[in-house]
C-alpha cells in the first residue's frame, strides 16, 4: 500500500511514539521519518528497536532526520520519564506524541490475579497519562501540540477474553477527553485514534484464523485487511497542522464494525 499525502507541517517537528519498534508502532516511526520529522521512539524490544532505527538510518537525507531510538519499560515511570528526556535532548522539545503502546494479551477472568490486573493497567492505560505529562511542558513552551491516544475498538464490540485490556482501553477515551480541557487552554490538542483489528505480523501469527477471518469479513463493512499503513494514515493527519481544531475526538479506523 502507498500513501501519498504530504503534511508540510510535520517537516522538522519533534515526534515522540511509544511501543516503535514493531506492528502499527514501526509503521508510524516510517511514516513520520518519511514526512521529514524528528521522530524519537521508546521501546522494550532492543533489537527490533535497534535494528528499525538502524534501517531508517538510510532515509536520512537533507529533508528527513534519522529516527532516535531509545530502550525503556514503559510500565515503569522513571524509565519512561528518563527515556523522555534522553530523546528530548536528541530531538528537541516534544511537538507530538503518540501514545501506541499495549499489549492485547488474552486472559481469562477467572485466572487474574490483583498483580496481572495491575500489570495490564500499568502497559494498556497508565503510561499514556504519563507521557503526556511529561511532555506538558514542552508543548507549553511552544504554545501548541497533538497528543494521540491509542484506543481500540474491542470494548466497543464487548468483546471477552481480556477484561484488563478492555476496561483499560474504554478508559483512554475518558483520558483523552479530560486532557483536552485541560491542555486545550494551552494550543494543545488531544485526541483518540481507535483501530480495528489490524493485521499485524503478531495479530496473523497468534489470533487471525480462519474464524477470525470470518468475523472480520461479517463485521466490517469493507472487507480488506485493515493495515498498520491505515492507521499511519490517520496518525499522520491528526498529528499535522490541518487538523488544528480537531480535539477531545474520537478518530475510529475499522473498516466500519463499529
Amino acid at each position: 500500500m502507498s500513501l501519498s499525502a504530504s503534511y508540510p507541517s510535520l517537516k522538522d517537528r519533534a515526534v515522540l511514539i511509544t511501543g516503535g519498534a514493531t506492528g502499527i508502532g514501526a509503521t508510524l516511526v516510517e511514516s513520520f521519518v518519511a514526512q521529514g520529522a524528528k521522530v524519537g521512539f521508546i521501546d522494550l524490544a532492543v533489537a527490533d528497536g535497534t535494528a528499525l532505527a538502524e534501517k531508517l538510518k538510510g532515509a536520512a537525507n537533507g529533508s528527513t532526520h534519522a529516527p532516535q531510538f531509545v530502550a525503556a519499560n514503559l510500565t515503569d515511570i522513571a524509565a519512561l520519564r528518563e527515556a523522555i528526556a534522553t530523546l528530548r535532548g536528541r530531538i528537541g522539545p516534544i511537538s507530538v506524541l503518540l501514545n501506541n503502546a499495549a499489549n492485547d494479551k488474552r486472559h481469562k477472568v477467572e485466572e487474574t490475579t490483583p498483580e496481572s490486573w495491575d500489570a495490564g493497567i500499568a502497559v494498556n492505560l497508565k503510561h499514556q497519562f504519563f507521557a503526556a505529562q511529561a511532555v506538558l511542558p514542552d508543548m507549553k513552551t511552544l504554545g501548541a501540540g497533538s497528543i494521540i491516544n491509542f484506543g481500540s475498538i474491542s470494548w466497543m464490540l464487548k468483546q471477552g477474553g481480556m477484561p484488563a485490556y478492555t476496561t483499560s482501553k474504554s478508559a483512554v477515551q475518558g483520558l483523552t477527553r479530560s486532557l483536552a480541557r485541560d491542555f486545550g487552554p494551552h494550543g494543545i490538542r488531544v485526541n483518540t485514534l481507535v483501530p480495528g483489528w489490524v493485521m499485524t505480523d503478531k495479530q496473523i501469527k497468534l489470533w487471525v484464523d480462519d474464524k477470525a477471518r470470518e468475523e472480520i469479513a461479517k463485521g466490517q463493512c469493507i472487507n480488506k485487511p485493515l493495515l498498520a499503513e491505515h492507521i499511519a494514515a490517520m496518525a499522520l493527519f491528526l498529528a499535522a497542522d490541518d487538523s488544528a481544531l480537531c480535539t477531545a475526538q474520537d478518530f475510529i479506523v475499522d473498516g466500519g464494525w463499529v
